[in-house]
């Protein structure tokens, strides 16, 4: 659970409105659920998402942007971006979730 206390979490999506803010839903649900308290939580666009990835530790976004972040490191790739169990499995299997 530690391993994401106090970090920056981006959510991103093809125009930052719609989808992005149920996934930065998701992601908190899923943050409340487990006892962590990132530093910050926040959506934008993927045009936005890649430059700003290097200010994140860690950034969520659809499967079909993957091209998009090719050579972020810190990315999680998600086949249904508002699944809450789906993020909480992917973060598991990142180990970054106990």
């Amino acid at each position: 659970m530690a391993k994401l206390d106090g970090k920056k979490i981006l959510a991103c999506c093809a125009n930052g409105a719609g989808s992005s803010l149920m996934m930065e839903n998701a992601i908190k649900k899923v943050m409340t659920r487990n006892g962590i308290k990132p530093a910050e939580i926040r959506h934008c666009p993927v045009s936005e998402g890649k430059t700003a990835a290097r200010n994140y530790d860690l950034v969520f976004c659809a499967r079909t942007f993957a091209k998009t972040f090719e050579g972020v490191d810190n990315l999680i790739l998600l086949k249904n971006v508002m699944s809450d169990k789906e993020i909480e499995a992917a973060l598991k299997e990142a180990d970054l979730l106990d």
